[in-house]
Parts: structure tokens; C-alpha cells; sequence
């Protein structure tokens, strides 16, 4: 009883149900209607033609006389298929008919029958009754004349409607009810699927996935959609994983250098002023690292998607060109821009310019040898319906294995840790791409690194 009321408990057990029963009920109307309709048809077809043959006895009863008017209702009477046929006197007593027995009072009244009326036939002795209409005619001499129909036909055809609707009835509801089971079986199965692996991620394990079958049904998309919002879960809990061990070690660093810089600014006086100046730029570098952080989180969190608006990406690039041209001179760097026009985005203006801002600064700080040609290009371009933004050096660049890890927080690579840095850099231009639901790549630029943002172009945009 419990699992009858859980399979009860599914929508789509109570739709079929509901579309079997709503179903039914019209088919069982429409039967009806076309029963009914057929029948008065072929009662209207009836009366047609006692209609048709009382006015043909009426023309020859006054044309040849009684003697050829019984002789026509002789013949008549005796072809297969016959109508009933009753004559009677003046005073109501039966002359001449071709049925055993009438039902009393029937012939008294002019007219159609007011219902069906029962008779028997000459063979039957009266032990077998039928159903009939007729219609009573008076005649010039005062005997009356009945001509009637046996209700058989409609009446059989009646019986067999209603027992192919029965039938019916019973076979849709056997394959309702049959359908009902498999659907609630193969319901309550998924779900089971579902609760076993909701169960086993709330007791710990975190790579559990809900089941997909592959059948592309609501349970699908709907375990798909939970799938991606744990895997998102995940990345999230192990950012925030490495993010308290490296703030532990990488921020424990520069923290002790500055108490001990603290410490010497309180021994030696003399020296206390320049002390300060140490001391307010590694708190500057670490309020940096923090900022970087907070944004980060805010970027993977999401809270700036509903901040996304139409964007020129092609003039963001391009006002970001000219104002790092500069910068990219003063550091020894030849620069080489282009920018295809007319490339729009639906994005945040001032989070693409803070990760393109930090591809730019690690391509000045890591994107040369030390005899090599420090070049920095910047480019934007469109193609397969996406914006890719590139920002390409000349430098030693990333080893296909370090790529992925070079993207995480507070990644340093073993070339790149003698020099001034936290490791965020690639890590929010990552975390700015995937909001835009684009992707950072990073690729070989023989010799040096492409540092690529994928970003999907705005609908109106796409060819």
C-alpha cells in the first residue's frame, strides 16, 4: 500500500491517470453518441418505409377493392424479411396476420406506437417474445391496418456496440493500468538511483554523481543539471581547500618578514623610516593578494553574472592596447595590436579588462630570455561564433604538463618564483572567462605562450 501511494505521489503517474480516465469517459460519450445516431437513422429508416408501403395498400385498397388489398398483404407477408402485418375489424378483432400474438391495446390507437411493443411469432406459440414499432392506419371502411418493424437489427446492433465498448473499456483499462505499473516502476527505480547517490554524497563522498541512463528523459536533464551544479560545488570546495593551504604557506612568508621588519624598525630608530616604507609595501603586496582573492571568489560564485550587459568587445581591446602600448615600451617591449571591429559580447567591461590587464603584466614580467626579443602582441578576432582574445610573448613559456596547473591559485612554476608575484594572475583570468561561459586556453607561440579568452559572442552577433 505504501509503494502503491509513492507510485500514486508521481506527476506523471497522476497525469496518465487523469489522461486515461478524461480519455474514457469521452470515448465512452462518443460511442454513445454514434450508437444513438445510428439507431434513430435506421428507426428513421424504418418509418420511411411503412410510411411508404401504408400509402401504396391505401392506393390499391381503393383501386382493386378488398379482395386484391388482402391478396397484396398476402405476398407481402409470406417474402423473407417481412414486415409485421395485422388487419382487424371495426370492432378490434384480429382478421388477418402473419405474428402469433400482439401486445393488447396496440392496434386501439391511430398512429405510430408511443414505444417499442412486443409481439410473438406464429413458430414461437407465444413462448417467445420480440420488440417492434408499427404505425395503425384506418381504413375508408373501418378496419384498421397495422404495419410494424422487428427492433432486431437495431437492437443487435445496440448489443454489439455495447459489448465492443465494454471490451474496450476493459482492454484500455488493463493497458492503463499496466502502463501505470511500468511507469511507476521505472519512476521509483530512478528516484531510488537518484536517493541512493543523494545519500552517498551527504554521508562524504564528493565524486558521487546522480545516474545518468543516457535516455534523454526529465530525469536525465535533471541529473545533468544537479551533476554540473556539483561539480561546480567541487571546484568550488577545493579551491577554497587550496586557498587555505597556500594562504598558509605563501602568505606566511611575507608575514614574517614583515614582523621581523616591524621588529627591526623598533631596534634600530635609525633606521625606522625607511623600515616603514618596506613595511607599507609588503602590506600593499599582500593587500593586493587579498583583493585578488576576494575577487575570485566573487568572479566563481557568480554573484557578477547579473551584472553582464552588450559589450564592444573590440573597443575594450583597443582602449586596452593603448594604454599598456606605453607601459609595454617603457619595459622594452615592441607591440603589435589588431583588432577586429564590430565584435560584441554580452560581459562585465571591468572584469575582462582585469584579466586582460593580468595576461599583459605576465607577459611583461615573464614573456622574454634574457637575449631573446621581448615582443607582446594583442589581438581580438572572431570565429565559430566566439570572440578569441590573445595575448602572445616571446618568452620561455609553459610546459603542456604545467598549463593546467599554472591556472590555479597561488601556482608559482620553478622559473617564475624568484620573481614578484602571488600566483592569482592566470587564476582570475580563468575565473572570468568561465563566468562569461567562456574558457581560458593556453597555447605554444613558438617560442614563447598564446594566453587565449574564448568568450561566446552575443546572440545578435552570430552569423
Amino acid at each position: 500500500m505504501q509503494r502503491l501511494r509513492t507510485i500514486l505521489s508521481i506527476t506523471a503517474i497522476r497525469l496518465s491517470i487523469a489522461f486515461t480516465v478524461i480519455f474514457g469517459i469521452m470515448s465512452v460519450l462518443i460511442v454513445l453518441y454514434m450508437t444513438g445516431s445510428t439507431v434513430g437513422i435506421l428507426r428513421r429508416q424504418i418509418q420511411t418505409s411503412i410510411n411508404t408501403e401504408i400509402a401504396d395498400l391505401v392506393q390499391i385498397y381503393e383501386t382493386g377493392g378488398l379482395n386484391q388489398f388482402f391478396r397484396t398483404i398476402e405476398r407481402a407477408a409470406a417474402a423473407p424479411g417481412a414486415n409485421l402485418y395485422v388487419v382487424a375489424d371495426p370492432a378490434g378483432q384480429i382478421i388477418a396476420a402473419n405474428i402469433g400474438d400482439i401486445e393488447s391495446g396496440v392496434i386501439d390507437r391511430d398512429g405510430w406506437t408511443r414505444h417499442p411493443f412486443k409481439y410473438s411469432r406464429l413458430r414461437d406459440r407465444g413462448q417467445v417474445t420480440y420488440n417492434a414499432v408499427a404505425r395503425v392506419f384506418p381504413l375508408p371502411n373501418g378496419m384498421r391496418l397495422l404495419i410494424g418493424r422487428d427492433l432486431g437489427e437495431p437492437e443487435r446492433y445496440r448489443a454489439v456496440v455495447g459489448r465492443s465498448l465494454i471490451v474496450s473499456l476493459l482492454a484500455m483499462l488493463l493497458f492503463g493500468l499496466s502502463t501505470w505499473l511500468f511507469v511507476g516502476r521505472r519512476a521509483l527505480k530512478r528516484l531510488d538511483m537518484v536517493g541512493r547517490s543523494a545519500e552517498r554524497i551527504l554521508s562524504g563522498d564528493r565524486h558521487e554523481r546522480l545516474p545518468v541512463t543516457g535516455a534523454g528523459d526529465e530525469f536525465d536533464r535533471i541529473s545533468e543539471r544537479l551533476n554540473a551544479m556539483l561539480d561546480r560545488i567541487e571546484r568550488l570546495d577545493e579551491g577554497l581547500r587550496q586557498v587555505s593551504d597556500n594562504i598558509a604557506h605563501d602568505l606566511k612568508t611575507p608575514l614574517t618578514r614583515l614582523r621581523n621588519k616591524a621588529d627591526a624598525a623598533l631596534t634600530k630608530p635609525q633606521t625606522s623610516s625607511q623600515a616603514i616604507y618596506e613595511i607599507i609595501a609588503d602590506t600593499d603586496r599582500i593587500i593586493k593578494t587579498f583583493d585578488a582573492l576576494l575577487m575570485i571568489s566573487r568572479v566563481e560564485s557568480g554573484s557578477a553574472a547579473a551584472e553582464l550587459s552588450p559589450l564592444d568587445l573590440s573597443a575594450l581591446v583597443a582602449d586596452f592596447s593603448e594604454l599598456y602600448e606605453p607601459v609595454a615600451e617603457e619595459a622594452g617591449f615592441s607591440t603589435e595590436i589588431a583588432v577586429q571591429p564590430d565584435i560584441r559580447i554580452r560581459g562585465n567591461r571591468e572584469l575582462l579588462s582585469q584579466a586582460l590587464s593580468n595576461l599583459a603584466e605576465n607577459a611583461l614580467k615573464y614573456g622574454f630570455e634574457e637575449s631573446g626579443a621581448r615582443e607582446l602582441s594583442i589581438s581580438v578576432s572572431a570565429e565559430n561564433h566566439n570572440a578569441h582574445i590573445v595575448v602572445a610573448d616571446r618568452g620561455p613559456g609553459i610546459a603542456p604538463a604545467d598549463r593546467e596547473r599554472a591556472t590555479e591559485r597561488f601556482a608559482r612554476l620553478e622559473k617564475s618564483r624568484t620573481l614578484p608575484g602571488n600566483g592569482l594572475g592566470l587564476s582570475l583570468a580563468r575565473a572570468v572567462t568561465e563566468l562569461h561561459g567562456g574558457s581560458l586556453v593556453l597555447e605554444d607561440n613558438l617560442p614563447g605562450l598564446r594566453s587565449k579568452l574564448v568568450l561566446p559572442l552575443a546572440a545578435e552577433a552570430k552569423p
